[in-house]
């Protein structure tokens, strides 16, 4: 246990510290900035792909949604934990070298009020991961007696729409807002996170309904009441981060044609 736990706090800080060494001598025009951010944003898309993958694996395996076991589950809940505040500490450090790019901050070290500033722009992402880190983490490991390793798999798929925001992110940062690539990858975006992190739940309680041939519409009713709510807390900032992903297409599509105009003879 301790062994994957170390594996996973040398893994992803070192992964960072790497990429970031590559970039900087790669792209030497670079800034700190935008050196941390990339960084950030690719250490970021592994660990989604090795969760989306570990859950592939093991939502395939479990034919039992209660009672299967795979070994995966707790060791990748062992790996990815110190993910949790590798990435608070990432994020911070991009906050950072971002608000030093202004002339009056060029010489600002890190404070209290550069924290401060950070928690404020970034509390839900922060609140989503000491969560995972301090309640989800525990229920898993000890607190489940051995139950649901479909549903921990199920919530990891969720990370598949994170290379895809991520890529985004550095698109934009290279300035290429406005191209095709930009907009099939926003297209993504849209599609995977509704249908990882929000058809998951309806698809959740279908395979639950289905293996003990219960309704869908009534498979809320068999389930105790602190899993509906669990599983609503979880939903409910998804629709809302799914919402946001929509106004911003649609802000975008709608000033990339204001900046076309109508055509004239």
């Amino acid at each position: 246990m301790l062994s994957i736990l170390a594996c996973g706090s040398l893994f992803f800080p070192g992964l960072f510290y790497g990429l970031r060494k590559v970039l900087k001598s790669t792209f030497t025009h670079w800034n700190d900035a935008d050196v941390v951010a990339v960084s950030e944003r690719l250490v970021s898309s592994v660990h989604a792909s090795l969760a989306t993958v570990s859950g592939l694996v093991v939502v395939n395996t479990c034919q039992n949604v209660m009672t299967d076991r795979h070994w995966l589950v707790d060791s990748f809940v062992l790996f990815g934990a110190p993910y949790m505040l590798y990435d608070i500490s990432a994020m911070y450090l991009t906050h950072y070298h971002q608000h030093r790019l202004g002339t009056s901050a060029a010489h600002q070290n890190h404070s209290l009020q550069t924290v401060k500033a950070f928690l404020r722009k970034e509390r839900l992402l922060v609140l989503h991961h000491m969560a995972l880190l301090l309640v989800f983490m525990p229920i898993v490991l000890f607190f489940r007696r051995g139950l649901g390793d479909f549903f921990i798999a199920c919530f990891w798929m969720t990370e598949f729409s994170t290379p895809f925001v991520s890529l985004g992110k550095i698109l934009i940062q290279f300035g290429l807002e406005n191209s095709k690539l930009h907009w099939i990858n926003g297209v993504m975006v849209l599609a995977s996170f509704f249908t990882c992190r929000i058809l998951l739940f309806p698809y959740m309680y279908w395979r639950y309904g289905r293996q003990f041939d219960i309704p869908l519409h009534s498979v809320p009713f068999h389930l105790p009441l602190h899993c509906n709510v669990g599983n609503l807390s979880i939903l409910a900032p998804q629709v809302y981060w799914f919402i946001l992903l929509v106004k911003k297409a649609r802000r975008l599509y709608l000033r990339k044609g204001n900046a076309q105009g109508p055509k004239t003879e």
